[in-house]
């Protein structure tokens, strides 16, 4: 009998960073829910100290070639819901999450992103500076590291 390899496809290896982030999030302390069904635009639900709930979307984050920063898609890019008439693309979290969860495979570290500090479709933590040196505008993955 050969090896048992899993052979990896998009699904699982969400599922994957759901299951990392949800641990990480539970060792930190957060009472974590999981909602029933698939069709939200939030993965978990946390519940703070004061007993506030927040939705938290869960991504993967993918190292760059240079290893300089993290990048994940902070915008779907895939409706099953789509109302007729509408095109195909992006759509972005604002409203229907507070936090961006991202957990990074190479990293094995879990990023903690508020909704409102997510500007474009992609985002990138920094993990080097730049080769410019520019600061400005630069999110740094220390900053949001849970």
């Amino acid at each position: 009998m050969g090896s048992l390899v899993p052979k990896p496809d998009n699904k699982s290896v969400g599922e994957r960073s759901q299951a990392m982030i949800l641990a990480r999030l539970s060792e930190v302390g957060y009472a974590v829910l999981i909602p029933f069904g698939e069709n939200h635009r939030y993965d978990l639900v946390i519940e703070d100290a004061d007993r506030q709930f927040w939705r938290i979307q869960c991504k993967t984050g993918r190292l760059d070639s240079n290893q300089e920063y993290i990048e994940f898609n902070a915008a779907s890019n895939y409706y099953h819901h789509r109302k007729e008439g509408t095109t195909w693309g992006k759509r972005a979290y604002h409203g229907q999450v507070d936090f961006f969860a991202v957990y990074c495979p190479n990293s094995k570290e879990v990023y903690f992103i508020p909704i409102n500090q997510v500007t474009t479709n992609k985002m990138r933590l920094r993990l080097l500076p730049t080769r410019n040196n520019q600061e400005m505008h630069v999110q740094w993955a220390k900053d949001y590291k849970l």
